[in-house]
């Protein structure tokens, strides 16, 4: 079934408890992960798209916050220098692969073709209409070797973003984060969507696949993130014969192995039968 922005459930929500127990165990899997992946020399590539204000930032934040530093990069990526527009758009995140063993995460990517480009025009329809095999194939092209993809967008309701706008804008640690622009691409909302559905449509793939997550409730982005990536890279090395030894004997862990997605999802279940 091709996934859709319409079909998430912005409502979902972790308690805070419950997110520091599932951070905590979730931040030593993602340790031990990391060390799996240099050990069996496998690149790592994380990307990161969504709304403006949609937790990104923080989520990624999360994921490396407990992992060894000299093993991942983290690239921002805006828009190209004017040296980058000389080559084809791929060239400069070929450039920024990371090392078999290494991890590296893209705040914003290559989907900013059909994205951004898109929308505002600095790609023509031609451009931006073949660049979804083109990424396939880039991207297979990775998966078919020593790397790993997974592919997040992050999202929030309109409500939310309008309030964390406001918020960035009260706050003098965080007001660097918005722009003019930030809130200009908010009357753009409903063509960034329409362009994120053709997105998913068409880029979603098993090997490099599409994760949506509910952004309305940071503590449970930021855990699901966490998750999806633990279980990838799973599934990952199951199929290169290979397994992803739990070394969670830690007993001060032990009261938190139980899935918080499915905690949230009961919860969903008991508001529903109220």
């Amino acid at each position: 079934m091709t996934q859709n922005l319409k079909n998430l459930d912005l409502t979902v929500e972790l308690d805070k408890k419950m997110y520091k127990k599932k951070l905590k165990v979730l931040q030593y899997e993602m340790l031990n992960a990391q060390q799996f992946l240099l050990k069996n020399k496998i690149g790592l590539i994380l990307v990161f798209e969504g709304m403006d204000a949609a937790g990104k930032g923080g989520a990624i934040k999360r994921l490396i916050e407990r992992v060894d530093p000299r093993g991942y990069v983290v690239h921002p990526i805006s828009a190209p220098q004017a040296h980058e527009l000389r080559y084809n758009y791929l060239q400069r995140f070929w450039r920024k692969l990371p090392q078999h063993g290494q991890i590296a995460i893209f705040d914003r990517s290559w989907y900013g073709r059909v994205l951004v480009e898109r929308i505002e025009g600095f790609a023509t329809k031609d451009e931006w209409s073949r660049a979804y095999e083109e990424i396939n194939n880039f991207e297979k092209i990775l998966t078919a070797g020593d790397y790993i993809i997974i592919k997040f967008w992050l999202h929030v309701s309109d409500e939310e973003q309008l309030k964390r706008f406001k918020e960035r804008e009260q706050n003098p640690y965080k007001s660097w984060k918005l722009t003019a622009e930030d809130w200009r691409n908010r009357d753009k909302t409903p063509q960034y969507i329409e362009a994120a559905n053709a997105m998913f449509e068409k880029t979603d793939k098993k090997d490099a696949p599409w994760i949506l997550v509910a952004g309305d409730d940071k503590k449970y982005a930021r855990v699901q993130v966490l998750q999806e990536t633990i279980a990838h890279i799973e599934r990952e090395a199951q199929k290169r014969g290979l397994h992803l030894t739990n070394v969670l004997d830690n007993t001060q862990l032990e009261d938190a192995d139980s899935s918080s997605l499915e905690i949230v999802n009961e919860k969903k279940k008991e508001q529903k039968t109220k």
